[in-house]
């Protein structure tokens, strides 16, 4: 008995090291498959965190994907704590390029919402200088979370920020402007000139194409409604938007300016990334979408646009200064 158990215990001790070089044998001729699979897993995490982070709002195809995997908010975070470095860098240095004169001017801390959650109030801080810092104060739901979900990549570059507008001497000729142009109430002309740079930092389109819409649709009087019911400054039709208008409480802050002017902002960029170019746009804005012309309504627009610009660039470069400081005529 004790003879045949030494017999397999030998048996057993000469195959453990042909086990041994079978398993080592196999682990050589497998690590090639290994080190592919690594290698996809570790394209697939890349490609996913990609497709997450750049979400362009399109809902289409992969984005569908990364927007499963991970929620949409996460990734504005990690936007906002890992990048926002840079745009605090610039703000600052556009900050301390603001002329002694207008350090009563006070700068304005911008939120940006993600969404509608408690959890996350902000997701993009960026410093704005305004004529009337107060209108920042004013407590109203941003609606970025739709403005966001259309591509700037589809936006006509004519409808997006020329930056004319972040000069305090600018948004003063402008308000200098319309107060003699529609005789207007200096406090009232300085409130809707803040607000319309405000909202255009949250939807990401140009307060200048936006106050040049505002002065041929209303003339800055918030009050203006039309016989087919388009209401306020943007002159929004108030029954063909109801839903957006349900943000604010419903149709009956249509006539307020902070929620009329984030309204038709949204529109308008909607429409102008719809319709392909900002004058298509114009025309969808208005109206006259299957019309064959939209009456003038377009180059009406475009010439107050430019000449809002013209106002801008002039004052920007026919500025006074002595020692470094900017003089005011």
């Amino acid at each position: 008995m004790s003879k045949c158990l030494l017999n397999n215990l030998s048996e057993m001790q000469d195959a453990q090291p042909a086990m041994l070089a079978a398993k080592q044998l196999l682990a050589h001729a497998m690590a090639p498959v290994y080190r592919v699979i690594n290698g996809l897993l570790v394209v697939t995490v890349f490609m996913v965190v990609g497709l997450w982070l750049s979400g362009n709002g399109t809902n289409a195809g992969a984005f569908d994907l990364a927007r499963i995997l991970v929620p949409d908010e996460a990734r504005h975070i990690v936007w906002s704590n890992g990048f926002s470095m840079l745009d605090q860098y610039k703000s600052a240095n556009e900050g301390s390029s603001l002329s002694a004169s207008n350090s009563d001017i006070a700068s304005v801390i911008y939120h940006k919402s993600t969404s509608a959650s408690a959890g996350l109030a902000s997701a993009k801080k960026q410093t704005v200088a305004l004529l009337m810092p107060s209108v920042a104060q004013v407590q109203v739901k941003s609606i970025s979370h739709l403005a966001d979900r259309i591509p700037t990549s589809k936006i006509d570059p004519q409808a997006l920020d020329s930056n004319l507008m972040g000069s305090i001497q600018n948004q003063r000729a402008v308000a200098d402007f319309y107060e003699k142009k529609y005789s207007l109430d200096r406090a009232k002309i300085e409130e809707y000139v803040s607000s319309t740079i405000l909202i255009a930092k949250e939807v990401n389109i140009d307060p200048v194409l936006l106050l040049a819409v505002i002065s041929v649709e209303s003339n800055f009087n918030p009050n203006t409604k039309s016989h087919a019911g388009a209401e306020g400054l943007m002159q929004v039709m108030t029954s063909v938007h109801r839903e957006k208008y349900a943000l604010y409480g419903g149709t009956q802050e249509a006539i307020k300016p902070e929620v009329n002017i984030r309204v038709g902002a949204y529109i308008l960029k909607y429409l102008i990334a719809t319709a392909g170019s900002l004058r298509n746009g114009l025309k969808f804005y208005v109206g006259a979408a299957n019309a064959e012309d939209d009456g003038g309504y377009a180059d009406k627009v475009m010439a107050e646009r430019n000449r809002l610009i013209g106002l801008c660039q002039t004052r920007s470069t026919n500025r006074l200064t002595l020692n470094g400081k900017d003089l005011r005529s």
